[in-house]
């Protein structure tokens, strides 16, 4: 299977931005750090950053797996994602996890796994992944905690420690 198709990045997105009017507040999460949440003009759409609330100034990523969180992952991973999702690279229902984390930025995977349908619709990427699949992502409706927990599961996977 050629994952490149599905989780590969095209060099000149990185030239585009999203553009349109863009709200931002700020809040405080339970370990104090300040988190912002942005809204963009949902008729733009960014591969690179997919389409939901996440961007890559309000997503927070250590460079040291958070444990804690990863285990956490697990549990709703098994519950949500493991049905139709492999830990390899091998297909199931939907593509094999291996190595997604190296392929995605954190706040694409979050905006993706929060928000499948509108980016399966708008994603040239996702749409041939579906051509392969045959199956969309169903919305598991994940909270933005379970979503951030799961991410960190997937960084446990590609062997972050």
């Amino acid at each position: 299977m050629n994952y490149k198709l599905f989780f590969g990045t095209v060099v000149c997105v990185a030239l585009m931005s999203c553009g349109g009017k863009t709200e931002t507040t700020g809040a405080s999460n339970e370990s104090g750090n300040t988190t912002t949440t942005t809204s963009h003009n949902p008729n733009e759409y960014d591969p690179k950053r997919g389409l939901g609330k996440f961007t890559e100034e309000n997503v927070i990523v250590d460079a040291a797996l958070n444990k804690e969180m990863a285990t956490r992952g697990e549990v709703s991973a098994n519950t949500k994602c493991i049905s139709c999702h492999k830990l390899t690279d091998e297909r199931l229902v939907g593509p094999g996890w291996k190595d997604v984390t190296k392929r995605h930025a954190a706040h694409w995977i979050l905006n993706f796994i929060t928000n499948p349908d509108p980016m399966i619709d708008k994603d040239p990427q996702l749409q041939a992944q579906l051509e392969i699949c045959l199956v969309r992502m169903p919305n598991q409706n994940l909270t933005d905690d379970e979503a951030r927990d799961i991410y960190e599961f997937m960084r446990k996977n590609d062997g972050i420690n």
